[in-house]
């Protein structure tokens, strides 16, 4: 047997899809006309579609942060690299030129 690994998205996908399926199930079998239970089935799709993008749009955000920060850091790595790269061809210039 193997391990899979599922990331708290994965999960969400699945609570979020058995919901859908329970609460489905659930509205077909209850006693209500059928307009009825077509507009409750419309509204939880509607309702089920805005907290979806909504949570799309947080993770986007935070992903966003999280890119801009990661590329700060290498920014200021590749920053102090020249830097002492610099420093140090200086002092290897100022060697040869002494031995001279």
């Amino acid at each position: 047997m193997s391990e899979e690994k599922c990331g708290s998205g994965g999960i969400f996908l699945a609570v979020l899809a058995g919901g859908l399926i329970g609460a489905g199930i659930a509205l077909l079998y209850a006693p209500a006309a059928g307009i009825d239970t077509r507009r409750k089935i419309r509204d939880m799709a509607d309702d089920v579609k805005e907290k979806s993008e909504k949570w799309t749009s947080e993770i986007k955000q935070k992903m966003e942060g999280f890119v801009e920060e990661e590329r700060a850091i290498l920014k200021a790595a590749y920053d102090a690299g020249r830097e002492a790269m610099v420093r140090e061809k200086s002092k290897y210039e100022e060697a040869q030129s002494s031995e001279e």
